[in-house]
């Protein structure tokens, strides 16, 4: 799908009357490394930014879109009973805050972890915890219900991504789960704005990092038709979020 000139207009207002009209141009998408994810940082810097990344998706709708998406395969599928594999799910916060949140409306969750490192795995608390590689998945086919992942799509270049996209196809019987942030320029100004409420300085470096290397719905909406997952469903959620799912 092409992109115009413009990715978005606002129209200013007074009352009635309108004044004016503010246009933001398309970002392109940069490829830039994090650090948390190259382990740069003292044990208490990357401490800190973990702490950082549960507030953000505690306030600003990460575990609420991972747990909707999961309520979405649910109501359609009639499963009162999910296993779901995160991937790059470190401790793990965002499915098992979606699992206690479901357990209230009756559905059960299991939940397995993976992650690149062992050391980024918190084991315990109810779930099973696997090191492995995203893009080769340690699991035979159809091993889980869905597979799931949180603020680990824009990391990954196109070719990657379509081929994680195709190895969670592999491994689930329903759905992949992507939860990812959308890249607009006024996302990228929030970003920067909300840099008092960071801890760390590795998430002041990684914020706007992420942003600038997310995709916008357009460019997920194109990648996922090379997928060959039998249909796709997204949405634009709170605070340039995206929710999708991937039906197999």
């Amino acid at each position: 799908m092409g992109a115009s000139a413009c990715d978005c207009q606002f129209v200013v207002t007074t009352g009635r009357r309108e004044v004016g009209i503010i246009s933001w141009p398309t970002m392109k998408r940069v490829s830039i490394t994090e650090l948390l994810d190259s382990d740069s940082g003292t044990p208490a810097e990357i401490a800190a930014s973990l702490r950082d990344l549960r507030r953000i998706n505690r306030w600003f709708g990460g575990n609420a879109t991972t747990r909707s998406l999961i309520e979405q395969v649910a109501r359609k599928s009639g499963a009162r009973s999910l296993s779901l594999l995160e991937v790059a799910a470190g401790a793990g916060v965002v499915p098992q805050t979606a699992r206690e949140g479901l357990r209230c409306d009756g559905i059960h969750l299991d939940v397995t972890l993976l992650d690149r490192a062992t050391s980024h795995l918190r084991f315990g608390n109810g779930t099973s915890a696997v090191a492995g590689d995203a893009l080769a998945l340690p699991f035979r086919d159809a091993s889980f219900d869905l597979v799931s992942c949180c603020l680990f799509a824009h990391h990954l270049p196109p070719p990657d991504l379509l081929k994680f996209i195709k190895e969670g196809l592999r491994v689930c019987c329903r759905a992949v789960l992507i939860n990812d942030l959308i890249r607009h320029p006024v996302h990228l100004a929030l970003v920067y704005a909300g840099f008092p409420l960071y801890r760390s300085r590795l998430t002041r470096h990684d914020a706007p990092a992420s942003v600038r290397q997310s995709y916008t719905l357009e460019e997920m909406s194109e990648l996922l038709r090379q997928t060959g997952a039998t249909s796709f469903e997204m949405n634009r959620r709170f605070l340039f979020r995206m929710g999708i799912v991937i039906w197999k």
